[in-house]
């Protein structure tokens, strides 16, 4: 059965309007893309969507009471949920340095937490 989708690409600042033709779970047709990023951008949100998780955590003892982090790589939708929950549980200690690691391999992800900013202690 023919479906076909709808997305915009956001690999670069163009913005292009891709139609995505699949047959039987696969892509047989990619319209409406300006450049190659465009084609993978589709077979990556098509088969395995993924996005950056920013967020804020708790700090002890900082200068504020929370640091801005990211993670280090997109995350698996279906896991950004289990990001955010495990972030919300951790507090960490003044001071922190930008690029520290906060979580190493969240939720079995293999990807890691990291620190956005400096924040000295109170």
């Amino acid at each position: 059965m023919v479906e076909k989708r709808k997305l915009i690409c956001i690999s670069c600042p163009v913005g292009c309007e891709l139609d995505v033709t699949l047959d039987e779970g696969k892509i047989i047709d990619v319209g409406g893309n300006a450049c190659k990023l465009g084609l993978d951008y589709a077979e990556q949100e098509i088969f395995d969507p993924r996005r950056m998780v920013a967020t804020t955590v708790k700090v002890k003892n900082g200068y504020h009471p929370l640091v801005p982090v990211y993670t280090e790589k997109p995350v698996p939708k279906p896991k950004i949920f289990d990001v955010l929950m495990e972030l919300r549980k951790v507090e960490i200690e003044a001071p922190v340095k930008i690029n520290d690691v906060v979580i190493e391999n969240v939720v079995g992800t293999g990807i890691n937490v990291i620190a956005s900013r400096d924040l000295p202690k109170a």
